[in-house]
Parts: structure tokens; C-alpha cells; sequence
């Protein structure tokens, strides 16, 4: 196991490192200069030349992205001369100093995602701080709607296979497949929240937290929650249905399961502790995907649903050319499939004997 997971921890530091590469000379080579977009309409020579300086954009390419690299790195190197853009500064940095040689000072530090361009110097970090939580919330309670809904209804076709109800439920899962996110929400909140808004008191729109009517509390809503989690769900939802329905019908086909009954026990008996268990490895699979993907594709549900997400944040992020955002949560989507990944080889091997981490 301890071998295994240094071997992951390896292939991860190596894909981080691929990502961000990509991520960095595919946002500087665009056309446009990033202090411009910083200073917008109110920028000068003199303000370009120190906003540049500040952020090392007077720098050579190569210098630059060494720069990103230390600023992402927990063990950095920084220069010991305010002038320089790596200097040690306390309201950049909340790093701690390890020692010094000559000019360079090592430090240990949380990777630095840099500044918004357009939050007056707020920190990527503390924009991501303040809106990952909403999306995870959102993105796992969708998980939870169409995990134990998915794996119900795929037993329910499997177990009734080819009766009315076997086919209403398959209709159900290529609807599910077929329609997309953004048109799900949209009806969604007409209906739910618009036209039937008298008997289910939900709203069109609306994020987890609110201020009330003073602007002086936050008060938790969980009923914005229900409408985005459901239509955030209904696809993985379609999948985890056909999948677990296949599945579990080829399950039914294996000579263990014949030898169960031969033995005597009772159908519900076999379906609880045989079948299901064996026929989840390829929802496991299906899922660890679509959580992940939630984390970047929920942007069109939660812009729908006014959900202060991720997703609605990258929105805002490109919109306003916010580049520093962009990248930070390109980043932090990367990190999650990464460590998704690694967490689904670990339950298969709970999962299915057979399959050894290696």
C-alpha cells in the first residue's frame, strides 16, 4: 500500500507539473497584457511600469514562469531586496523562513495562487476559499441524489427487466443523458421556482448562504440547494442507472451466483450480499468521474441558479479577463481529479479482492 500510493503521489507531482505548464503559456501567450488588464481603463506609463515590476511582467517569459513555479511551490526561494518581485514580504507570502544563503532566502509556504486582477488585490486563495465550498456541497449532495437514487432504480430495471416498468425507467435515463445541464436548469427554475412557487416555496435563484433583509446576518439556505443538486444529478443519475442495470444483470449471469442458489438462500439475500457489491465497480467508476467533473462543469448550473460556486466565479473570471482566478481554479479542478483518482483505486481494491494496488 505505502508503495503504491508514494507511486501515485509521483504520477501526481508529475501531472501538477504538466498542468501547470500548460496553464500558465496557454494564458500568457494570449494576446493582451496582463497589466493592462489589471489597470483597465484608469492605466498610464507610470502605473503599467510598477504594476509590471510588481508582478514581474517586465520579466522574460522563462523568468516569469520559474516565478509562477516557486510561487506554487511549498519550498520557494525568495530574494532578500524589496525590489525584487520574489522578495519576502509578509502581506504576499504567509510563509516561514527556514534560512538564508547570501541574497536567497528558503522558505516553507502554502503554494501562492497570486492576486485577482480585479478584486483590489484580493488573493485567488481567498476567492477560492469563499466560493469551493458552495460547489463541493453542491457537487456532493448531487453525488448522493444520483448515487442512491441510481443504484435503486438500475436494481429495480435489472430485477424487472424488459416489463413496462423496465422500459420507463430506461426512457427515464436516455432523457436523463440526452438533456443538457443548462436547459435543465432553466426549466427546472421556471417550473420549481416561477410557476410553482406557492406550493413548493423555492426560489429561481439563490446561493447557500444570504444576508437577510438588514444586510447585517448570513443565514444558511438549504432550499436553494434542492432544485441545482437535483439538476446537477440527473445526468450521472441517467448513467449510474444504465450502468448498474447492465452490471448487475451480467452479475446474475456468474456461476457464484447460481451456486447461491443452488445453496438455498433467498433472492433478497443474494441481490444484498453477492450481487450489488460485485456489480459496483463500474459505478464507482462512473462516479468518480462525474464528481470531479461536477467541480468544473456545475457553471452553467450554478450561474442559472445564482449559486456563488466555482463554476459561477470562472464565469466571472473570463468575463472580466481575471486571469490569476482562472488559472487558480483550473488548478484546484486538476488537484481534485488527481486525488478522486487515487481514492477510487483504493475502493476498488475494497471492493474486488482480485484487484491489487500496485
Amino acid at each position: 500500500m505505502l508503495s503504491y500510493l508514494l507511486n501515485k503521489l509521483m504520477y501526481a507531482l508529475l501531472t501538477l507539473f504538466g498542468v501547470v505548464t500548460v496553464i500558465f503559456f496557454l494564458f500568457n501567450v494570449l494576446p493582451g497584457d496582463p497589466a493592462q488588464m489589471m489597470l483597465g481603463q484608469n492605466e498610464d506609463s507610470e502605473q503599467l511600469a510598477i504594476v509590471k515590476k510588481k508582478y514581474g511582467f517586465d520579466k522574460p517569459i522563462g523568468t516569469q514562469y520559474l516565478y509562477y513555479l516557486n510561487d506554487l511551490s511549498p519550498l520557494s526561494f525568495h530574494s532578500n531586496s524589496k525590489d525584487d518581485y520574489t522578495y519576502l514580504s509578509e502581506d504576499k507570502y504567509s510563509a516561514t523562513s527556514l534560512f538564508s544563503v547570501g541574497n536567497t532566502t528558503v522558505a516553507m509556504k502554502f503554494p501562492y495562487l497570486r492576486e485577482s486582477f480585479t478584486k483590489q488585490g484580493k488573493q485567488v486563495s481567498q476567492v477560492l476559499k469563499e466560493t469551493l465550498p458552495n460547489t463541493i456541497v453542491l457537487a456532493v449532495s448531487a453525488i448522493i441524489i444520483a448515487m442512491l437514487l441510481g443504484v435503486f432504480l438500475g436494481v429495480v430495471s435489472a430485477l424487472k427487466k424488459d416489463s413496462w416498468l423496465d422500459r420507463a425507467i430506461q426512457i427515464f435515463s436516455t432523457l436523463g443523458m440526452s438533456v443538457p445541464s443548462f436547459f435543465s436548469a432553466i426549466l427546472f427554475a421556471w417550473v420549481f421556482g416561477f410557476l410553482l412557487h406557492n406550493f413548493t416555496n423555492l426560489d429561481m435563484t439563490g446561493s447557500l448562504y444570504e444576508l437577510d433583509d438588514f444586510g447585517e446576518k448570513i443565514h444558511i439556505k438549504w432550499k436553494n440547494l434542492i432544485l441545482p443538486a437535483i439538476v446537477l444529478g440527473i445526468r450521472p443519475l441517467a448513467v449510474v442507472i444504465q450502468l448498474m442495470r447492465n452490471s448487475l444483470l451480467e452479475v446474475f449471469n456468474q456461476d457464484y451466483i447460481r451456486t447461491a442458489r443452488a445453496k438455498g438462500l433467498n433472492e433478497y439475500q443474494i441481490i444484498k450480499n453477492h450481487a450489488i457489491k460485485n456489480a459496483l465497480n463500474p459505478v464507482i467508476t462512473a462516479i468518480s468521474g462525474w464528481f470531479a467533473s461536477m467541480l468544473a462543469g456545475a457553471v452553467f448550473v450554478e450561474y442559472v441558479f445564482g449559486w456563488n460556486g466555482l463554476g459561477k466565479e470562472i464565469v466571472n473570471a473570463l468575463n472580466t479577463l481575471d486571469l490569476p482566478v482562472i488559472m487558480g481554479s483550473v488548478l484546484i479542478i486538476a488537484l481534485m481529479f488527481i486525488i478522486i483518482n487515487i481514492f477510487v483505486d483504493i475502493i476498488y481494491a475494497w471492493l474486488d479482492p482480485k484487484v491489487k494496488l500496485n
